[in-house]
C-alpha cells in the first residue's frame, strides 16, 4: 500500500536561520515558520490563531537558505514531515516534528535589502537535476553527431523560467 509524506507551508520565518555543519562537512539549516489560520466564531467575531513549524533544510537548499532568508521574511516551504525523539539526562522523552526542507521559494522582498537579479527558488537536488540534463544533452548531440542526423535540437526547458 502506498502512502504520502507532505507538508506545503507558507509563512513568516519566526527566527533567523541557525546553520551547522555535521562532521562530514554537510549544511544543515534549522528556522521556525509562523503560518496563521482566521475564522469567525459562533457570535461572528473574527478570530486568529498562529501554529509554529519546525523547519530542517539540508545542503545545497540550506546554503540558500543561508544567503537569502531572515527572520520576517515571508517564505514557501515544501517537504516531509519528520518526529524525532530523545531521553534527556533527567530521563524525561521528548518529541519533536519537524518540516524536512525539500523546496523552498522566497515570496516577497526583503525589507531594506538590495533585490537581487533573480530570486532564487530552489530544490534539495537542483544541481544534480541541472548537472544531468547538461550531460544528457551532450550524450544526445553525440549521438547525432555519429549518426550524421541534421535534426534541430529541441528546446530545452531551463529550471529558471518555470513559473512557479
Amino acid at each position: 500500500m502506498r502512502s504520502l509524506n507532505k507538508a506545503t507551508l507558507i509563512g513568516n520565518l519566526t527566527r533567523d536561520p541557525e546553520i551547522r555543519q555535521t562532521p562530514t562537512g554537510k549544511k544543515v539549516t534549522s528556522f521556525g515558520v509562523a503560518t496563521n489560520e482566521q475564522w469567525k466564531d459562533a457570535q461572528g467575531a473574527l478570530q486568529e490563531r498562529a501554529e509554529f513549524h519546525n523547519v530542517v533544510a539540508w545542503d545545497p537548499l540550506a546554503s540558500i537558505i543561508e544567503q537569502y532568508v531572515k527572520k520576517g521574511d515571508r517564505i514557501y516551504i515544501e517537504g516531509r514531515l519528520q518526529t524525532r525523539s530523545w531521553e534527556d539526562q533527567a530521563g524525561v522523552k521528548h518529541f519533536r516534528t519537524e518540516v524536512i526542507a525539500q523546496n523552498m521559494i522566497m515570496l516577497g522582498a526583503r525589507r531594506g535589502a538590495p533585490q537581487p537579479q533573480e530570486a532564487p527558488s530552489a530544490t534539495a537536488s537542483q544541481e544534480e537535476e541541472v548537472q544531468t540534463t547538461s550531460e544528457q544533452k551532450q550524450g544526445a548531440e553525440a549521438k547525432k553527431k555519429n549518426k550524421g542526423e541534421n535534426e534541430e535540437d529541441t528546446e530545452e526547458v531551463k529550471i529558471e523560467e518555470v513559473p512557479f
